[in-house]
């Protein structure tokens, strides 16, 4: 696994905190690699760079930015390129969640979800795939989410946002393929995970709320060993067997009533 990340420049999003931020410290202490840290928090960013064991900081790069500006994006996208800082590895890892019902979101919470969920994923990837398609490498990993396989009551906007990221990423992965770039995708599928964003959920029968080192230690594994899809915990890789072999009203009743899935986000607080 370390020979995997030895020398590898890894761009992260969302590398602020939660599995963002989990990975740059684990990935760091693993291999000697070069990281390009970004996050919308700039002061948060700025003290975890002061904990990294990257030699010198010489390999640690961080920006303070938004990945639904555009323009932003494509200026530091430049910059990157122009100091040979072209990633070998991007983690999409940015990403936030509203738990309300349909009716009671706002316009703009519909907007920044998908936004920041969908859209300044995509806009990340596509900034640098067409220099390493030129390259001949690269590994894509983007964060989607056990809700991308089922419907859930206050996570309309959310689920509809982590639908969009495994249709992409599924795509992205077959084209990648065909074309035979040499570039790999990875879409990592949890349910729940203990970063913050999720607080006050109540996790569902036999889906333990995941910690950040859990997932990150099946990330840094399955990433390494070139896996498609890395999904936790092991009751996920079961929901979309059921769900296609079961009558409609069944599932329901079994993802409602016998695992709780539809009321685990009752008590839903989130992030402030």
């Amino acid at each position: 696994m370390k020979s995997f990340y030895q020398n590898k420049k890894i761009l992260i999003t969302g590398a602020a905190s939660g599995i963002g931020k989990r990975f740059a410290e684990k990935v760091s202490r693993l291999a000697d690699v070069e990281l390009i840290l970004w996050d919308l928090n700039k002061e948060q960013l700025d003290a975890l760079r002061d904990t990294l064991p990257v030699e010198g900081q010489k390999k640690l790069h961080t920006t303070g930015i938004d990945i639904t500006d555009r323009e932003h994006l494509f200026l530091e996208s430049e910059h990157l390129k122009k100091e040979n800082l072209l990633p070998d590895v991007i983690i999409n890892c940015a990403g936030v969640v509203t738990g309300s019902y349909f009716h009671r979101h706002s316009m703009q919470e519909i907007s920044d979800t998908i936004n920041i969920n969908v859209l300044g994923s995509m806009w990340v990837v596509q900034l640098f795939l067409s220099d390493m398609v030129d390259r001949g490498s690269g590994h894509i990993v983007n964060m989607a989410s056990a809700s991308g396989y089922i419907g859930n009551p206050r996570m309309s906007v959310y689920a509809s946002s982590k639908w969009a990221v495994l249709g992409w990423s599924e795509s992205l992965r077959l084209e990648m393929q065909q074309l035979k770039t040499g570039i790999s995708v990875t879409t990592v599928i949890p349910s729940y995970v203990d970063t913050g964003m999720f607080k006050g959920v109540k996790a569902p029968a036999l889906t333990p709320i995941l910690t950040t080192e859990q997932i990150v230690d099946k990330m840094l594994r399955g990433i390494a060993s070139g896996k498609t899809e890395i999904r936790a915990p092991f009751i996920v890789n079961l929901t979309p067997f059921l769900k296609a072999v079961l009558p409609k009203k069944v599932f329901d009743w079994l993802a409602g009533r016998v695992f709780g899935v539809y009321h685990s986000m009752d008590t839903f607080e989130g992030r402030k």
